[in-house]
Order: structure tokens, then C-alpha cells, then sequence
């Protein structure tokens, strides 16, 4: 018996085929063979026979949703929709109820989808009457223009360091500048000096431009800078411009922060540098070395810009998978305690080592196992939790969290039902390690539940080794703290069983793997680790579930006031 496209995902005893091939289901039948030891429940550090199974579990499941037959799980691709059949069918088999759309376990995300145009695609610089283009791939790539597709805008040039207004920190980058009518050439990232959470939340790009917007520039040039270049060089990603951008459409079909006034925009890499400071006040040199002692400043530059771009555009649709473990209890059954993985990756794309399809097994497919263990884990206990609990696998992280904006902004269930947010992106396991990295748990009442469940499962914390890298506003979660939700997310540490430091390796992964084809099933994953780490998950979510006062936000913490419930 067949199935259509549009009926694909809305039936999931369908058997799909693909290139020839039916599913694959033998990882399901691993997935139902190993049942959970009931001692696995103790409130203490699980053996490693208690946890085999739990390993066996998120082996298989990862073995099948990094596999070349799901072609990197592109949002909005068959791929995709391959692994989200089977992870409704791994719902369906721990008896989840359906929490999607009619009765289904999916959610529909409508979205647009991008793809830029080598034709129509400039950069250029005019100065004295003199013209500089610069090269397309090697020197710059255009942003997609989400209304229109196809823009162009001619208009002078204004440095405005990191684009960052913190008026709290006594911070402005924009003051003293005019941008209106112009065309601004920004860093990323925030200042140095800012405490962690208010450097992760001014990084954003959505708030740099949407304060742009607001005072008149006309278009953007994101220029990249030494550190930058050297950690992630720009040859390194540019040949995969042919990859589709998204945006997820309002209800009304407009294209959510698409920022329509700044009408062009440009990514640039670094060696650009010494071309757009050029007979400006300050040369490259002495910005990047104002950036390095936390001494920017904003000034006009010399000439204009010319910036131009073109996309073809159209409506795509692709779907969160979502379930629900019902609560045992009358009153607190009606609350949720909201678990996330991503299930996207970045699907084909330019070859690497002969390689050319991104299986993304750390990110996240390691992350969505995790996730399903922690459900078999919360519906296979001697007691049911008292909150319900949903389990969502998220599509489009990886085009900018949004299906975890489209779930926090329009959820399936009472908004004011969500209590707090589990969220697994790339827990990175490398090796067995005697410690778990916390993200975000400093800012709500998580961090005592947090804290209990590692120690339960023998662990220690470690603190953010990498707080540059701003990853509580980088990943899931970040939708639903925008919403007001407490979160806490949980990545592998770096300190291995034998005593000795993994920070190398840690490093060397991002660098050499990180959205590259090269995270695939080749790479040794510790299943054990992983299975320490869904047991920890399974007890924050158990202890949050059971408790009978919500989450709350820390008084004063940054987040809670910005975005806390009133």
C-alpha cells in the first residue's frame, strides 16, 4: 500500500521507500528488544550494566537517523521527513500519546525557503571615482532578501563596531553615528567585558539588525575578523552558498525577521578588511585591535558601497514531531514539561574528502536519541510523573531555531502550560567523561534540580568553557526563554574518567567536524556516555515533573527580566 506526499508524514503505518529501498526498521526492532532495568529508577549513580541498555538503545536509533538514506535531514527535504516518520514511530511504540496537528504527531512550520543566485549577486566599492568589486564564494557572499528575492542598494558606508546598544552596561555603539540612508559594516559577537548572559543575548544578529532597521540603515556588510578566520576560516564554509536560507512564515505569510528596510546584506571574509576601512579614519589594523582591547569605536567611512542580491523563493513545509507522556496527577497533569532535540541537519552539500552529505550524527542525532531514551526512561517508571511531559524533535535549527520558534510562539498545548524546557543540541561525546557542562542553568531554579541529578548519576559540572561561543542563544531553548520558560541544557564535559583534560578534543571536533560530512557514524561515539546522559535528563525531567512548585527565574537575573512571565 502507497502513500503520497502529503499523507506521507499524517500515517505513520505507511511503509515508505526511497531510491529502491524501503525504510530501514531494524533499528527499531533493537530499539523494542532491551527492556529498562527497574534499579535503573534508584536515585543513584547507575551501573555500567544498568546502563547497556540504554546505550544499545541510542545506538540504534542514531545508526539509522545518520545514515546516508536520510541524506543529512535538510529541513524541508524527503530525508527529513524520513527521520521524522521514525521518530514518530519510536513515539507510537512508547505508547506517547499524539501532540501535533489533528490527532498526529506532527506540526505543521510553514516556511520560506531561499536559495541564492550567483547572477545578480555584487559587492562592490567606489571611492575617488575608482570601482572595486570583489569576487562572489571567495571574498563574499549575499544575505537573502526574504520579501522581495532580488534587491540592490547603492549608499555610503559607516563602521559601527559590533552593532551593540546595552544601555544597562553603558554601552552604544550606534551613538554619536548617523546610519540612516547608509550602509553598515559590522563585527560579530558583543563585547568581551559583558557578564556572559548579556554578551550571549546582544550577539545576536535578529537584535543588531532589528535595532538597524529601526534607525534607517539601508543595508548591512558582516565583515569577519582574525580570531574569527582563524577558528572557522571562510574557505571552509563559502563553496556551500548554493544552500537554501528559511524563514518561517507568520500567520498572516510575511517571513518572520527578514528585516525588509535593510534591503541588502553581506557576509565578507576577512581579507576584505584593509579594502573597506581604506581611507577611513582608522585602517584594519587599528579596528581589530580596538575590537581585541575592548576599545571600539564607530566612525564614517570613506566612499560608497554598492550591495546587490537575488534568491529564488518559495513555500516549503516541514513539521516538529510531537508527543505527550500524560501526568499522573489531577491539577499538575494540565502542565508540561517541554524535552527538545533538533532533528535537522544541513543535508548535501559541498564535498569534503570525497564526501558531500552533512549526516550531522553528533548534531543531533546523537541529541534525538538522547531525547527518546529519556522518554522510554519517564514512561517505562514505577510511577508516572505528576506534570505531563511533551517530547518535540524539532526541524530548522539549523536554519535559525525555527521550529522551536514556531512551537514556542504557537504550541500545541495552553502556552501557559509550559513549565520549563529540556533542551539536547549536540551533547559532543567524545569520550567517557566524569562531568557534564551546563548551559543556563544559572539562571532559574534548574540549577538545584540540576545539580541533584548529576550528582545522581555520578557526575560533576563543569562550567562553559567556550562562553565566546554564546550557545544559550545559539540553540533551541533560546525560543522558549524568549517565551518566558526557564531552560537548561546539558552538553558532554570535558574531563575524562582517567583524570586527563578532553578540552583538546573538544576544540579539535569543532574544528575539524562541525558541520562537516565528517560528523558521521565513522567517528567513535561513546554509547555509554550517551546513556549517562539521557539518565540525567530522564531525572531533571522527573524531579521538575514532580514538584509541585513551578520553575521560576532567579530574582534579577537577566533573562527572567526581559523575558520572565508576569
Amino acid at each position: 500500500m502507497g502513500c503520497s506526499a502529503d499523507d506521507r508524514l499524517f500515517r505513520s503505518g505507511c511503509r515508505v521507500g526511497f531510491g529502491g529501498r524501503a525504510l530501514p526498521m531494524a533499528a527499531l526492532a533493537a530499539c523494542v528488544a532491551v527492556g529498562v532495568p527497574s534499579r535503573l529508577h534508584a536515585a543513584s549513580p547507575p551501573s555500567a550494566e544498568q546502563l547497556a541498555p540504554l546505550a544499545a538503545r541510542i545506538e540504534a536509533d542514531v545508526r539509522f537517523l545518520a545514515d546516508d538514506l536520510l541524506e543529512g535531514r535538510e529541513a524541508g527535504t524527503r530525508g527529513f521527513d524520513l527521520a521524522a516518520l521514525y521518530v514518530a514511530t519510536r513515539y507510537r511504540q512508547l505508547r506517547l500519546e499524539p501532540a501535533g496537528d489533528a490527532g498526529t504527531y506532527f506540526q505543521r512550520v510553514p516556511m520560506l525557503r531561499g536559495v541564492r543566485e550567483r547572477d545578480g549577486a555584487r559587492f562592490a566599492i567606489t571611492r575617488d571615482g575608482r570601482v572595486t568589486e570583489f569576487a562572489f564564494e571567495e571574498e563574499f557572499l549575499p544575505g537573502i532578501n526574504f520579501t522581495q528575492g532580488a534587491a540592490e542598494v547603492t549608499a555610503p558606508l559607516v563602521f559601527v563596531g559590533q552593532a551593540v546598544r546595552a544601555p544597562e552596561l553603558q554601552h552604544d555603539d550606534l551613538a554619536g553615528v548617523d546610519v540612516k540612508g547608509k550602509i553598515v559594516v559590522l563585527l560579530s559577537n558583543a563585547p568581551a567585558r559583558f557578564p556572559a548572559d548579556q554578551r550571549a543575548f546582544y550577539a545576536s544578529g535578529a537584535e543588531k539588525l532589528r535595532e538597524l532597521e529601526r534607525l534607517g540603515a539601508v543595508g548591512a556588510i558582516f565583515l569577519d575578523d582574525p580570531v574569527n578566520d582563524k577558528k572557522r576560516p571562510w574557505a571552509l564554509d563559502a563553496p556551500n552558498w548554493r544552500r537554501p536560507g528559511m524563514r518561517r512564515l507568520d500567520p498572516q505569510g510575511r517571513p518572520v525577521d527578514d528585516f525588509p528596510k535593510l534591503a541588502a546584506r553581506v557576509s565578507c571574509s576577512v581579507r576584505l578588511a584593509d579594502a573597506i576601512f581604506a581611507g577611513s579614519p582608522h585602517t584594519a589594523a587599528e579596528v581589530f585591535a580596538m575590537l581585541e582591547a575592548g576599545q571600539l569605536r564607530s566612525f564614517d567611512l570613506a566612499g560608497t558601497a554598492t550591495l546587490a542580491t537575488r534568491a529564488r523563493l518559495e513555500r516549503v513545509e516541514s513539521h516538529n514531531v510531537v508527543a505527550r507522556l500524560p501526568g499522573s496527577d489531577a491539577a499538575l497533569s494540565a502542565e508540561h514539561v517541554v524535552f527538545t532535540a533538533h532533528l535537522d541537519h544541513i543535508g548535501i552539500g559541498a564535498p569534503h574528502a570525497g564526501d558531500s552529505i552533512y549526516n550531522g550524527a553528533q548534531d543531533n542525532a546523537v541529541g534525538v536519541a538522547t531525547m527518546l531514551e529519556a522518554a522510554q526512561l519517564l514512561a517505562a517508571g514505577p510511577a508516572r510523573p505528576k506534570r505531563s511531559s511533551l517530547f518535540i524533535a524539532l526541524t530548522a535549527e539549523e536554519k535559525g531555531l525555527l521550529g522551536a520558534f514556531h512551537f514556542a510562539a504557537q504550541p500545541t498545548v495552553p502556552a501557559a502550560s509550559l513549565v520549563a524546557n529540556i533542551n539536547l543540541d549536540m551533547p559532543l561525546l567524545l569520550a567517557e567523561v566524569g562531568d557534564v557542562i551546563p548551559i543556563g542553568i544559572e539562571h532559574s531554579t534548574l540549577e538545584a534540580v540540576a545539580r541533584h541529578a548529576v550528582a545522581e548519576a555520578g557526575l560533576t559540572l563543569t562550567p562553559d568553557p567556550f562562553p565566546e561561543e554564546v550557545v544559550f542563544v545559539r540553540s533551541d531553548q533560546y525560543a522558549f526563554v524568549r517565551q518566558g520558560v526557564p531552560a537548561v541544557y546539558l552538553n558532554s564535559g570535558v574531563k575524562l574518567r582517567d583524570g586527563s583534560d578532553g578540552g583538546k578534543a573538544f576544540t579539535e571536533w569543532l574544528s575539524h567536524h562541525y558541520h562537516l560530512p565528517s560528523d558521521d557514524l565513522t567517528q567513535p561515539i561513546p554509547w555509554q556516555a550517551a546513556a549517562r546522559l539521557a539518565y540525567v535528563n530522564y531525572r531533571i525531567g522527573l524531579a521538575i515533573a514532580n514538584d509541585r512548585k513551578r520553575p521560576a527565574w532567579k530574582p534579577g537575573d537577566f533573562f527572567g527580566e526581559k523575558f520572565g512571565r508576569r
